[in-house]
């Protein structure tokens, strides 16, 4: 399914082997999250989403996690023709208090500085 404007479609990072792979991957970081990224031939934006119970309960942590997705989809939907990668985005503790605008600058931040756009 593609995604908003013609970027491209976001699945999910599934699987031990392929969160290791990124290991090997860019790094970007910004105060509130951490990411890393590699390219990928496969045509779509893999992500995968980390955020740890540090960051705070259950609820926090999936509105933590959907606020990263959406700005994530706003942002490759900005760009023009897009890279494909796989990319993890780890949340710090202090994205429990940000906004949706303080994490959509924190990760364009990020993934300026890891020149994955």
């Amino acid at each position: 399914m593609p995604g908003p404007r013609g970027a491209p479609p976001l699945q999910s990072l599934k699987g031990d082997r392929a969160f290791r792979r990124l290991k090997r991957g860019r790094a970007g970081s910004s105060r509130l999250l951490s990411l890393r990224w590699q390219h990928n031939r496969d045509g779509v934006v893999r992500v995968g989403i980390v955020v740890s119970k540090k960051v705070g309960n259950a609820v926090i942590r999936n509105r933590v996690r959907r606020r990263l997705r959406e700005a994530l989809r706003a942002i490759l939907a900005h760009q023009p023709p897009p890279k494909t990668f796989d990319l993890v985005v780890i949340a710090r503790p202090e994205a429990a208090s940000a906004d949706y605008q303080q994490l959509y600058g924190a990760l364009e931040r990020a993934l300026s500085r890891s020149q994955a756009l």
